[in-house]
């Protein structure tokens, strides 16, 4: 699944249906279970760029 450039971290998990709410994001992102770009992200409004790819668990999401 494709992210819009912009959305951060915490929307884009949702928008993907990878957590119920934005209280589930914040709470895995700060656990460090979210890679961003092969990194370990626990800044829930970080700002996506195109090509930024998202890790959760064995999904995978593409921004851009």
């Amino acid at each position: 699944m494709r992210v819009p450039t912009g959305t951060t971290l915490g929307q884009a998990l949702k928008v993907a249906s990878l957590v119920g709410s934005g209280g589930e994001a914040k709470v895995l992102i700060q656990a460090g279970e979210v890679l961003v770009n092969g990194e370990v992200e626990t800044r829930r409004g970080r700002r996506l760029e195109a090509g930024d790819v998202i890790e959760l668990d064995d999904e995978r999401l593409e921004v851009g």
